[in-house]
């Protein structure tokens, strides 16, 4: 089981602050840590004050002040990004990171957001799958051209190339069934979020399920399961995630208060 810590780029977002809890995660054991993306929310969730750094330049950052631990988007609202900057985007910070980077992905849900992105609700399904798309061939193909319906391109390039080949791996988060079979179909792994151990076995029971139903591509090997479990979170606990098939636990304190997120880092380093 490998552990990774989620949203440190949220609440208390001092540079040092930030810098300082990459640190000991990467000390304390950590596999990962991963930041969330939410660009506009809406004005019903005013009460919710907490400051958020952008997920791209929070991952550029945290990449910059570590060394070792793997940085992931938990997850890219993928629709509300342009794919062929986000293509270079992703590029860079895997280079400079020397290929650390975990590329998560999904279609979005909270519909304000991406209207003020100018992603209708009912396109973020097939932009999501379009961009994946368009920055695979950005990263893979030496004369790389994309006709869709949300984006064209030819005659252009992107170099660097990424450092991990033949790109970063690609996790796809989202527990509906269109989200599992996009997994399944183009992805590395897949994710669930704010799940107990009873809600993952039934997530997993359908995600089986949907694996039987297609052809998943050789070269896309197993499928990662990542989760982020409702707390609390023991070793027991641990190894049930474990028995049903978990590879990766991603950790969310309760709170941003800086004695939390170090008790929780210290916390994952006693069950590693």
């Amino acid at each position: 089981m490998e552990f990774g810590l989620y949203g440190i780029q949220r609440g208390s977002i001092e540079p040092a602050v930030l810098a300082g809890r990459a640190r000991r995660a990467e000390e304390a054991g950590f596999e990962s840590i991963w930041v969330g993306d939410h660009v506009a929310l809406p004005r019903e969730a005013r009460g919710d004050t907490e400051a958020r750094l952008d997920a791209v330049t929070a991952l550029a950052y945290l990449a910059a002040v570590t060394t070792r631990v793997r940085l992931g988007f938990g997850v890219l609202v993928l629709p509300q990004r342009q794919p062929v900057l986000m293509a270079k985007q992703i590029t860079s910070i895997d280079v400079l990171s020397g290929g650390r980077v975990i590329v998560g992905i999904g279609a979005g849900y909270v519909e304000p957001e991406l209207r003020a992105t100018g992603v209708p609700l009912a396109e973020r399904g097939a932009r999501t799958d379009e961009y994946l798309a368009a920055m695979r061939e950005l990263w893979t193909s030496p004369e790389p051209t994309f006709d869709g319906r949300f984006v064209s391109f030819d005659g252009v390039f992107q170099t660097p190339r990424p450092v991990q080949k033949p790109h970063p791996p690609v996790v796809v988060g989202g527990h509906s069934d269109a989200a599992m079979r996009r997994a399944v179909r183009s992805a590395n792994g897949w994710y669930g979020v704010y799940v107990d151990l009873a809600e993952t076995a039934e997530l997993l029971a359908r995600l089986r399920a949907v694996v039987a139903g297609f052809e998943r591509p050789a070269e896309l090997g197993e499928l990662e399961i990542t989760i982020t479990p409702r707390p609390p979170l023991d070793l027991s606990t641990v190894e049930r995630y474990a028995e049903l098939g978990v590879h990766r636990l991603l950790v969310q304190p309760s709170s941003l208060d800086t004695a939390e997120v170090d008790e929780v880092i210290r916390g994952v380093g006693r069950l590693r």
